[in-house]
């Protein structure tokens, strides 16, 4: 076994993931769009185009998915996603490695099932739409926007809340906290952006949880 197959074989046994995602062919660039906007604003990723879902090699079709991703890259992702391929011959079969870097300078967009420009982000081996707080959080740790936080009894609620709940949704803290939603979201960005609490995203949602290893730090300094 040469060690190009290893290679991709090793990369094929780790299925789909965060960071990976197989497609036995690309035939929508709008579609694909969404997949390269998700690994961009969250932690890179690789496509592996000529792979079916349960890991079977099929190779590509044809040279015009190499023309589709670069449409999609360059027509339906703002700003456009550089892109790096790599062919792989396995046993006579086409492999085509794709390679997209996280972003560092902008939030990259990708039209959505109707065609709107959204922000996605990475779960698993999903794409899903960013919230507000996400695309927010994001912006201002760009720009280093500098957080003054009073630690009054409204900062000790809402971390309270958090504490108890483990993982609590913005809906469910202004449930508790009786609080506008824009003082909420400023709470909540500023907590994040202090890294005291954190942005977990699942299959059922937006939570926020505390960061235990930056509670402590914050709670001796306020």
């Amino acid at each position: 076994m040469n060690s190009r197959k290893s290679y991709i074989e090793k990369l094929v046994e780790q299925g789909e993931h965060q960071t990976q995602d197989f497609k036995f062919e690309v035939s929508d660039s709008k579609k694909i769009a969404r997949t390269l906007s998700a690994f961009s604003n969250t932690d890179g990723g690789r496509l592996l185009i000529g792979v079916k879902d349960n890991g079977a090699l099929a190779g590509i079709r044809s040279e015009e998915e190499f023309h589709m991703l670069q449409a999609a890259a360059q027509m339906y992702c703002k700003p456009e996603v550089p892109l790096e391929f790599k062919e792989w011959n396995i046993g006579g079969k086409q492999i085509l490695e794709v390679t997209i870097h996280k972003t560092e300078n902008d939030l990259v967009t990708a039209p959505d099932k109707n065609g709107v420009f959204k922000v996605f982000v990475r779960l698993a081996d999903q794409n899903i739409l960013a919230n507000g707080i996400f695309i927010q959080a994001w912006n201002q740790r760009k720009e280093a926007r500098p957080v003054k936080i009073s630690y009054t009894d409204i900062e000790k609620e809402f971390l309270s809340h958090i504490e108890k709940m483990q993982a609590i949704s913005w809906s469910q803290l202004k449930k508790h906290l009786k609080l506008s939603p824009k003082k909420l979201n400023q709470l909540v960005l500023d907590f994040l952006l202090l890294e005291v609490i954190d942005l977990d995203i699942s299959e059922k949602g937006y939570f926020y949880k505390l960061n235990n290893k930056q509670i402590d730090q914050y709670e001796a300094t306020k």
